[in-house]
């Protein structure tokens, strides 16, 4: 090969190589996002684990459950590397000392139960209250990655993520509820003070909004269709829920529902929507 093929050869590998290296760093913020989505998810979860764990006697299941849910967390965080900023890499710092410590309180308060049967109400609050700081800190992160980064997410895979968010809320609520634990989650996806009947209304609202969106794929309408479908089933019991507590099928649903959007919001993500 003469040198210039040879320099233009090697200049085609370098300019490729740049380019994936490029879209790569460009990619950081968009997975990092996702991760940490996925950690609220988590974190919120386990809580809601807990209060299943707790409404139903020390069913291990539930107790695997909490393991699992907390682990996911742990495993998302971990993922969550090459900030874009120093604001965001301290809220990183300060994001894992919080699960840390909520990590610790759950374990107590789940040995406590298996133990002894029950646990004490304050504790039980003192989770809640955690949760919820952790929940609100994980949110400033998430929106202070997007700001030094200047990498928004699309807004129909927000819609869709926000959606998961507050179903993972109502279950929690519901759950706690059912324990009678007196450690009510307090907020919907975005933090605010609100009760059940509200975040169920709310939840069927973003429902038709996000079913009525002309950028749906056939696909994707088809999956909306199928959360719908699920979530009818049980949007009477959530709203009824001083009458015909049913935990186990509202956790059981919500699952299936939460899953469902995380399916739409990757789709959306791929179509960057």
């Amino acid at each position: 090969m003469s040198s210039r093929l040879l320099a233009i050869s090697l200049s085609a590998v370098l300019t490729a190589l740049l380019s994936f290296q490029g879209a790569t760093a460009a990619n950081v913020p968009t997975d990092n996002l996702l991760k940490l989505h996925q950690l609220r998810l988590a974190a919120q979860k386990s809580l809601g684990d807990f209060y299943m764990y707790n409404s139903m006697d020390g069913d291990q299941r539930y107790a695997r459950q909490i393991e699992e849910s907390v682990h996911d967390a742990h495993a998302r965080l971990a993922e969550i590397t090459e900030l874009p900023g120093e604001a965001s890499k301290a809220m990183r710092a300060q994001l894992e000392q919080q699960l840390n410590a909520y990590d610790g309180e759950l374990k107590g308060l789940t040995t406590a139960m298996k133990t002894q049967g029950f646990t004490d109400l304050q504790p039980v609050a003192d989770l809640a209250t955690r949760n919820q700081q952790l929940m609100a800190l994980s949110n400033e992160l998430y929106s202070k990655i997007q700001q030094e980064s200047g990498q928004i997410v699309p807004p129909m895979t927000q819609q869709s993520r926000e959606q998961s968010l507050l179903m993972q809320a109502i279950a929690v609520d519901y759950a706690s509820r059912s324990a009678s634990v007196g450690g009510t989650f307090i907020g919907s996806a975005a933090g605010d003070e609100k009760t059940i009947d509200d975040l169920v209304n709310q939840f069927a609202g973003q429902l038709t909004t996000l079913e009525k969106s002309p950028q749906n794929t056939a696909q994707i309408r088809e999956s909306l269709n199928g959360i719908n479908t699920k979530w009818r089933y049980i949007e009477k019991s959530l709203k009824n829920y001083n009458e015909n507590s049913v935990p186990f099928v509202v956790s059981k649903y919500s699952d299936s529902i939460i899953d469902g959007l995380e399916g739409v919001s990757a789709q959306y993500l791929a179509a960057k929507l």
